[in-house]
């Protein structure tokens, strides 16, 4: 197995897992709590990379609709997501994010960007086969996976 193939299937594989459920969930908090949106914001983005990390696992045949679909979703969070930290929703209600969002505000701005240059590519590329959109999702997935190094307390 290739390195990129193996990347792509961890990434996919992690992200997937990060989007689900946890068993501990958060405790409830109102519908314009930020930290709730985000959260959100990141099951949606979970449940759009389960079918192509399937595909690149070999587990579902390749299919661009729903490539693009989740694309489009991962895009659509990522333009919105970095508006969702403001100060003071660093703690509390089992947020994920880790100080170093507030820290390091220029780097995780850039980190959203990569994500989102990432998968503004696999929707202009279009990839006709599964070969040709491995590298490109490889990439979405690395983006994601840099960031939630850098950007996110794993749960315990």
């Amino acid at each position: 197995m290739s390195k990129i193939t193996q990347l792509v299937l961890l990434s996919a594989t992690a992200l997937a897992a990060c989007g689900g459920a946890t068993g501990d969930s958060p405790e409830p908090v109102a519908a314009d709590d930020p930290r709730l949106e985000r959260h959100e914001l990141m099951e949606d983005v979970g449940k759009a990379a389960k079918p192509v990390g399937a595909m690149l696992k070999g587990e579902a045949d390749y299919d661009l609709d729903v490539l693009l679909d989740s694309m489009t979703t991962f895009k659509t969070v990522s333009e919105s997501f970095g508006g969702l930290f403001p100060e003071g929703s660093e703690t509390g209600e089992g947020t994920e994010a880790a100080p170093a969002i507030w820290d390091d505000r220029a780097g995780f701005d850039a980190a959203l960007g990569k994500w989102q240059d990432a998968t503004q590519a696999v929707i202009d590329a279009q990839p006709a086969t599964l070969e040709d959109a491995m590298p490109l999702a490889g990439a979405v997935f690395k983006s994601c996976k840099n960031c939630h190094d850098t950007y996110r307390i794993e749960e315990e």
